[in-house]
């Protein structure tokens, strides 16, 4: 069953990774940036939230002892800088995102689990993993951040992350909390890229 979990996780991490660094360096490229700042933007999206998380739980700082990370965020940025910005569809930034954003909730959540945080508090180190990277992504591009608009995103990474803890403690086998989890982060998600719908803002005076 651990090692069930442990699979599983590493599959998550991977695809975290692999979709943040490409809507990073995309959002480099479309800036017209060198290759560098692609491939900064790419690590510091697809590495961002998850270096805050492993803080937070105490945790050894993943990229720091295993270097696959940051080679994967380099072989991404690679691709993303050898393909013309016409290949890419409009709203590919966002659907990248919205994949990530639903990888790394579930991800994020899992690994606190595993280092016994309590249920809540894991649920939050997910949204913590999921959201911080694209929040300075958006911020270091000069693009106004997802928080400030009126968008589904943190809402959705908490419905993934508070899904995959919920089902996890009442027993659901992983590959299942982690499949729902992530599907309904991804879907809530992007419906909201879709029909831009958002939550009712507040009414003020």
């Amino acid at each position: 069953m651990y090692l069930q979990i442990e699979s599983l996780a590493a599959w998550l991490n991977i695809a975290g990774i692999s979709v943040f660094a490409a809507s990073g360096a995309l959002a480099a490229a479309r800036k017209r940036l060198d290759f560098i700042a692609a491939w900064f933007f790419a690590i510091v999206t697809a590495i961002g939230g998850g270096t805050l998380r492993d803080l937070l739980i105490d945790a050894p700082v993943f990229w720091l002892r295993d270097s696959t990370p940051v080679i994967l965020c380099t072989l991404v940025a690679v691709l993303v800088w050898a393909v013309p910005l016409r290949w890419w569809p409009d709203r590919a930034l966002e659907w990248l995102d919205a994949a990530g954003l639903a990888a790394y909730s579930v991800y994020g959540a899992s690994k606190a689990l595993q280092y016994d945080v309590s249920p809540i508090p894991a649920a939050a180190a997910g949204v913590i993993t999921a959201c911080i990277g694209g929040i300075v992504r958006d911020i270091t591009a000069g693009t106004p951040s997802v928080l400030v608009r009126n968008e589904i995103y943190v809402t959705a990474s908490l419905v993934a992350a508070t899904l995959y803890v919920l089902l996890s403690t009442i027993g659901m086998a992983a590959a299942w909390s982690a499949t729902i989890g992530f599907v309904a982060g991804f879907a809530l998600r992007g419906a909201a890229i879709h029909w831009r719908i958002a939550l009712p803002l507040h009414r003020g005076h």
